[in-house]
């Protein structure tokens, strides 16, 4: 799972109360096949093997103690032979005025990358034509608030740090430190989920996979993490989207996924050279490459692939860019809609806020144009967990 493994850190546990020593042997992140693997030398029957993975990923439970289910004798020994349940643990929490969360969960080897709670969501679904909770109904060039968005969206990070290194987001001062095993992503939605006391079944849950790192850079243990969170955890995959900087190796892999989530693009410039001058990565794969990688991703019925537009003042927000960006994805052959993004501020980040009037027009001249364009709400721009803002900040 990950070279931390076999290092003891005091951390939190999921409920963010009792000190816990980091497991030397996490269970939580293995696949039933996996659990069976770890577990052979215990000889235990189908049916106890899923009371373990239940535990896991259904009772999401941090320690022995709370399975009841299981003998205290096979406990005992689990615990004797170093194995634990080995779910992500919460180390601080930050709360908004606006009553998004940001928190700090720990990974394995005690390094921490941050998690975002937004009750209401931020809009971000609205007019992806999926169908899956309704936003397929909302009307380009409506804020969706939240009388149209009961539910809650997660914001989960693939990475600790990032390498893209675009220049408006702060996570990019961090550079890349390391990827994320699959069950520190997954991870991080049950701790969240468990402290939030969120009832599967009942609860709408979205997860937007768009904090810290670029998930097409840590693939495999992305597309594990996503698996285990449908088929163990039980979120539908129509309730996940995964954001990419355009890395087009990753898209073309996406492609062939038999199950997957909804794709978004972090676009945020009308042409190469703006884009290059924001997203170094254009230099390697530039605006055309990454189109025709998405026209490759086979869609699923009225579902529409997102365009993440980061508005900056004065550099990409002006109404040439805003008629090129039309140009540009009506040319594109895809069905599509657009996210405009207020870019939001942070320390030693050299770009200015949009103005109002100028995000208000860029949006208009879209949806005049035929190109579906909504205006996420930002969440938690207070405690830095707003998009771009997220760099393991101590303070709110």
């Amino acid at each position: 799972m990950t070279a931390g493994r076999n290092n003891l850190t005091t951390i939190l546990d999921a409920s963010g109360r009792l000190p816990v020593h980091a497991p030397a042997r996490p269970l939580f992140g293995l696949s039933f096949e996996e659990l069976s693997e770890a577990l052979a030398d215990f000889r235990l029957p189908p049916w106890r093997l899923r009371q373990v993975r239940h535990a896991l990923y259904r009772q999401w439970a941090a320690s022995w103690s709370e399975v009841t289910t299981l003998p205290q004798e096979l406990r005992e020994s689990l615990e004797k032979a170093g194995f634990a349940p080995g779910l992500p643990g919460i180390v601080e929490t930050f709360r908004s005025v606006d009553g998004t969360e940001r928190y700090l969960i720990a990974g394995h080897d005690g390094q921490t990358v941050e998690t975002v709670w937004m009750p209401g969501g931020d809009g971000g679904e609205a007019g992806d034509g999926s169908g899956s909770d309704g936003a397929g109904d909302d009307r380009p060039g409506e804020d969706s608030g939240e009388a149209a968005y009961q539910r809650a969206t997660i914001c989960v990070s693939s990475q600790i740090g990032c390498a893209v290194n675009c220049q408006f987001c702060l996570t990019a001062r961090l550079g890349i430190i390391r990827n994320l095993t699959a069950g520190e992503i997954a991870g991080q939605v049950v701790a969240v989920l468990k402290r939030q006391q969120v009832e599967m079944g009942r609860d709408r849950i979205n997860l937007v996979f768009m904090g810290m790192g670029e998930p097409f850079l840590n693939y495999d243990a992305f597309m594990d993490a996503v698996r285990l969170l449908s088929d163990e955890v039980g979120i539908p995959v129509s309730r996940m989207t995964v954001s990419t900087s355009g890395i087009v190796p990753g898209i073309l892999r996406f492609a062939e996924e038999p199950v997957r989530p909804k794709l978004a693009i972090s676009l945020n410039a009308p042409d190469d050279i703006v884009r290059e001058a924001v997203m170094p990565i254009n230099r390697k794969w530039d605006i055309a490459e990454v189109l025709d990688a998405v026209r490759k991703v086979p869609l699923r019925a009225k579902e529409r692939v997102t365009f993440e537009y980061v508005l900056l003042g004065g550099v990409n927000d002006q109404p040439e860019h805003a008629e090129t960006v039309a140009r540009l994805l009506r040319r594109a052959n895809l069905p599509l809609k657009v996210n405009l993004i207020v870019w939001n501020p942070g320390p030693d980040v050299p770009y200015t806020m949009p103005k109002a009037e100028d995000v208000a027009a860029f949006q208009e001249y879209l949806v005049g144009k035929g190109v579906p364009a909504y205006i996420r709400r930002p969440r938690g721009r207070d405690i830095y967990a707003a998009c771009g803002q997220l760099k393991r900040t101590v303070s709110g």
